[in-house]
């Protein structure tokens, strides 16, 4: 019996997928460098780990609790210091990433 020549099943990138598939690390890094961040203090907690953050402008945020704190158990109560960062697209919505206190 002839041995079989072996072709591996996996592509190198999306480029050799026609574009296809999902995007690659650097398009994420991009879309995460044009948050805007900003500091803010916690005024009200809501339900489903909300939070109602002041911004030194007076303006009010909708805030949630980014991924890694929630992973880490990062408790958040009024008071506190955030650095929080917002779309550009929506200035009433924020992601909470770093607890300043």
């Amino acid at each position: 019996m002839a041995a079989r020549p072996k072709f591996s099943s996996r592509r190198s990138s999306n480029k050799s997928r026609g574009g296809y598939g999902p995007p690659s690390r650097s398009a994420a890094k991009d879309d995460e460098e044009k948050a805007v961040e900003v500091e803010g203090v916690i005024s009200s907690v809501l339900a489903g780990t909300m939070f109602r953050v002041k911004l030194a402008s007076g303006h009010e945020v909708l805030a949630h609790i980014s991924g890694k704190m929630r992973k880490r158990f990062i408790r958040l109560v009024i008071g506190d210091k955030v650095k929080m960062e917002m779309s550009p697209y929506d200035l009433t919505k924020a992601r909470i990433v770093f607890r300043l206190n």
